[in-house]
């Protein structure tokens, strides 16, 4: 291949994963809508990967997948590291790897996301980001305290604290990101830094002028906050005017975040990273702005928009090029692992990426599993999209944890709040483990989490090649019985559960 490798693997690495980035509205995969100069910037000197998609979903099982390299939407919705895993920050901590994180993602410190963090050598919080319960009580002194039609939530709060642009969480995230790399990287031989930063996922929320840039003419407050639904528009949930006003406020979010990172690669340049680092460009999932009319993360199948996202790899001494190998989050965990030389003990799912990065080989696996826990199922090759809906009524269903906990929202807890353990959960086994699993089962009537509740639209295959808008659903047709078929053994290769067979009619 014409990327020779470096002479020695580098010993530093550096993930920044920006949360709800679209990859079709990056200037390096096409978009033109939104200015990303930065992030145009950093894949000008990236491995450019074209067929990256996501695993386990939302926000924490998507973390998951990147932070302990097994799939968890199979067996769980959302929580924490489990009792049998390690993390790969346990593992590089204990192989002496320094690792620090740097993020304003307020879901890691909540109920079923608190310990990610607590294996790093050093973990820093920048607040009052969406749901971050940081301040008791609005600032006094701050006129004009944006309201925005939700109700109460804790950015109600916060919101005053952010008197400048400096001030709001994703520009202290950079910041901070950017100082520790010039005051304290050059201080370790071997480093992990993980900056997980929530922008550009909403309330899209900036100051000026960044708040008009992409919709000047807009009167009143900026629409922040989008619903999450299907069909928002031919609801009458939003008109078309809103609509536009929504996406062009994501545009401004994205844009801000975009020029805080410029100084983060700055520090990159100024100290020589790129030589002997690692620096990897990535993000959890998509964000749905009236893409097929869908808003938010709805209860739908998981469309590219959503699903089929960015990866942009600097590796030292490789030229920049464009990757058409397959890949997921779990090949990230995968790939760090390997280049720091440590081994977890849980069975996990990821392909190792070192050899596409050296040019060695072109490909480390034929498809990828991705899904919400309750929802479709889906198989992707990359060159179709096989998303398998329950058959019936969405039955058997359980969850696997030691840890039952799923993400908490204030104001809306009885829409997320699931049974607790009772006398239908039992012990059981993860694959790959010993160590006994609670196992709940669910019945009819017992309350789902948000991303598992919902209607089903029945099963969805698309020929992504010949259909990349997914307009024409192939399911019901000859090809889907051979897609059955892949699903139905990719799943046993994960020691998916019994559970998952049954309920989706392949058992």
């Amino acid at each position: 291949m014409e990327n020779a490798p470096s002479i020695r693997p580098p010993q530093r690495a550096i993930v920044l994963l920006l949360d709800s980035l679209n990859r079709h509205m990056l200037g390096a995969y096409g978009g033109r809508e939104f200015a990303t100069p930065n992030l145009d910037r950093f894949a000008a000197r990236a491995l450019r990967f074209t067929r990256h998609y996501t695993g386990s979903l939302p926000c924490i099982p998507a973390r998951h997948d990147l932070l302990c390299g097994a799939l968890d939407f199979l067996w769980k919705p959302w929580g924490s590291i489990e009792v049998w895993e390690d993390s790969l920050t346990a593992l590089l901590r204990s192989a002496g790897v320094t690792t620090k994180l740097v993020t304003d993602h307020p879901h890691l410190f909540e109920s079923g996301g608190e310990n990610f963090h607590v294996h790093f050598n050093a973990w820093d919080y920048q607040r009052g980001h969406e749901s971050d319960p940081w301040q008791t009580r609005p600032d006094p002194s701050w006129a004009g305290a944006p309201s925005f039609g939700r109700g109460w939530t804790p950015y109600d709060d916060s919101r005053g604290y952010f008197r400048d642009e400096a001030d709001f969480p994703g520009p202290r995230t950079m910041a901070a990101t950017a100082d520790w790399l010039d005051r304290h990287a050059p201080h370790h031989e071997r480093f992990f830094l993980l900056v997980d930063e929530f922008d550009p996922h909403e309330p899209f929320d900036t100051p000026e002028p960044w708040a008009s840039m992409y919709d000047p003419d807009w009167q009143g407050p900026h629409l922040i906050w989008p619903p999450y639904v299907r069909g928002a528009l031919k609801k009458g949930i939003l008109d078309e005017r809103q609509a536009r006003q929504i996406r062009a406020s994501y545009g401004a979010k994205l844009s801000m975040i975009d020029a805080w990172l410029g100084r983060v690669l700055d520090v990159l340049d100024r100290r020589a990273l790129w030589d002997d680092t690692v620096v990897i460009v990535c993000t959890d999932h998509g964000h749905y702005l009236g893409e097929k009319d869908v808003w938010g993360k709805p209860a739908v199948p998981v469309y590219q928009t959503l699903g089929h996202i960015p990866l942009l790899v600097a590796w030292p001494g490789a030229a920049a090029r464009e990757v058409d190998a397959l890949t997921t989050t779990v090949d990230l965990f995968a790939t760090l692992a390997e280049l720091f030389g440590v081994t977890p003990r849980q069975r996990t799912h990821g392909r190792s990426l070192l050899p596409v990065l050296r040019g060695d080989v072109e490909n480390v696996r034929d498809h990828v599993l991705c899904g919400v826990w309750g929802r479709e199922v889906h198989l992707i090759d990359g060159d179709v999209k096989y998303a398998r809906a329950p058959q019936g009524d969405n039955a058997p269903l359980s969850m696997w944890s030691n840890r039952w906990s799923t993400m908490p929202v204030p104001g809306v807890p009885e829409e997320l709040l699931m049974p607790r353990p009772d006398g239908r959960a039992f012990l059981d086994r993860m694959p790959g483990s010993a160590i006994p699993v609670l196992r709940q089962p669910f019945q009819p009537g017992d309350l789902l989490p948000f991303w598992g509740a919902g209607r089903f639209s029945g099963s969805h295959l698309y020929d992504l090649r010949e259909d990349p808008a997914e307009e024409r659903n192939l399911a019901g047709t000859a090809r889907e019985s051979a897609l059955a078929e892949r699903l139905r053994a990719a799943l046993r290769d994960v020691d998916a559960p019994a559970d998952q067979l049954e309920r989706l009619g392949l058992a």
